[in-house]
């Protein structure tokens, strides 16, 4: 009798949490209703299979229990209720996934009036493609891809010269229009998911798998990676803005196609030396570093890294915050590279400057204790700090480590990486908490100075 109780408690309480819960689905941001009437159907049909089993074995507990005087029966086979078993569990399993069928039918049939954009997942981060005005993606190859050509696009393909490149995490898409997502992975399986559109779908590597939804509502919506990709897989995030035409087309104009841009010219290392003048009060005349002027070690350090702080600093991802000092003395230095061209000139320069010894070490740490920390930090950065571009980690080894130390103070403490547009930043900020204390900061930096 107390087993059929606590089972009747079973079922009610759960029936209660469901009606009570706080945890339903987001509001629907497009047309794919099909998809939230298929999981209600499931949940009906699945939860009255629940409460009914339980409920039978319940009052099967009671009135199958032991008493005295009462013989138990053997009967190993009953073909009227094996009949009726059987009848009932098809009619279950049809109702489940017949819907099911209509929906896919539905998810894998395009409408012709589509637009394309195409999603590329990497660890940790999305870029997107739109096709230019032939409206038409040019062909790939993923031997092409680089950091100056990181859709892999083969530049002989004359219908790729047109395409639209955005390596931002913002996806742009207009309100009210279908649209097919061709989706691509540079490495491992990704996935690509928004829970609002409902919709969502596995990247995998050599392979292009799509689907397609129509936005019906404005607004900004988290994209999520819904696949165990690696150590930053929870940090692997997006955002698509679904705005009015007028908005979108102005937005996809500012954006720089893949002629554009094989076209800008590499950084001129004579015209940045000027440049650098400035920089090196502070740096010094060989981008060695200076901790008396808070100016960390440049030369060596990965050049898209550069490029990329650099950005960071004109544009307000970086220095912004009160508590970032030295940050905020930064941000107006870089902005006195005048443009784009600049940035790229001063790149350039540092790049050829000779990396040298590395950066005097400052501070102690148990360098044991460190190596076994970093090989968290080994899956972006590399096993010997040496930086991976696709991971967007920049070079460790034998830069300042007073300068390091900083840096991971801020990422854990939210002064740095806490921008809405420093997605990499932020990826950092959620991972520099795998070092619990200053202890571990000084212990995996002291080893970074043994590499």
């Amino acid at each position: 009798m107390p087993l059929a109780i606590v089972v009747v408690l079973l079922v009610v309480g759960s029936v209660v949490f469901h009606i009570l819960s706080p945890w339903w689905f987001l509001p629907i941001a497009s047309d794919w209703g099909m998809m939230d009437n298929t999981v209600q159907l499931t949940f009906w049909v699945t939860g009255f299979v629940f409460v009914a089993v339980n409920l039978f074995m319940a009052y099967s507990i009671v009135k199958f229990r032991h008493r005295d005087g009462h013989k138990a029966e053997y009967r190993p086979e009953d073909k009227k209720l094996e009949w009726w078993l059987t009848g009932i569990t098809t009619l279950g399993v049809a109702a489940l996934l017949t819907p099911g069928l209509f929906v896919w039918a539905r998810f894998v049939t395009v409408p012709p009036d589509a637009s394309i954009v195409e999603v590329m997942g990497q660890q940790w981060n999305w870029s997107y493609r739109y096709p230019g005005n032939d409206g038409a993606l040019g062909a790939t190859d993923p031997n092409l891809i680089s950091p100056e050509n990181p859709f892999g696009i083969d530049p002989n393909d004359a219908k790729g010269q047109d395409d639209v490149l955005v390596q931002s995490q913002d996806l742009h898409l207009p309100i009210g229009k279908p649209v097919k997502v061709l989706l691509r992975s540079r490495d491992v399986t990704h996935q690509f998911a928004v829970p609002q559109f409902r919709v969502k779908m596995d990247m995998v590597p050599g392979m292009v798998t799509y689907f397609w939804f129509k936005p019906t509502k404005l607004g900004t919506y988290n994209v999520l990676c819904e696949q165990l990709c690696g150590i930053a897989h929870f940090a692997m995030r997006g955002r698509v803005v679904v705005e009015e035409q007028k908005d979108y087309d102005a937005w996809l104009a500012a954006q720089s196609t893949y002629a554009s841009i094989a076209a800008t010219k590499a950084g001129d290392a004579s015209a940045g030396a000027a440049n650098y003048a400035v920089c090196s009060a502070c740096h010094g005349a060989d981008g060695q570093g200076n901790p008396a002027m808070n100016a960390p070690k440049l030369a060596g350090q990965e050049g898209w890294y550069l490029a990329r702080q650099l950005y960071g600093f004109r544009h307000g991802l970086r220095g912004g915050d009160e508590k970032d000092t030295y940050g905020q003395q930064m941000a107006p230095m870089a902005m006195s590279l005048a443009d784009e061209t600049a940035v790229r000139n001063v790149v350039a320069y540092i790049a050829s400057l000779p990396a040298g010894d590395n950066a005097r070490q400052t501070l102690a740490g148990n360098v044991a204790r460190g190596k076994a920390l970093y090989v968290t930090c080994g899956n972006c950065h590399g096993d010997k700090g040496e930086g991976v571009w696709a991971t967007n980690a920049p070079r460790l080894a034998g830069m300042s480590d007073w300068y390091l130390k900083r840096q991971l103070e801020n990422f854990k403490s939210g002064v740095r990486g806490a921008h809405a547009d420093d997605f990499p930043g932020s990826q950092m900020a959620f991972l520099s908490s795998v070092l619990h204390d200053d202890r571990a900061i000084a212990d995996v930096v002291a080893y970074l100075g043994t590499l």
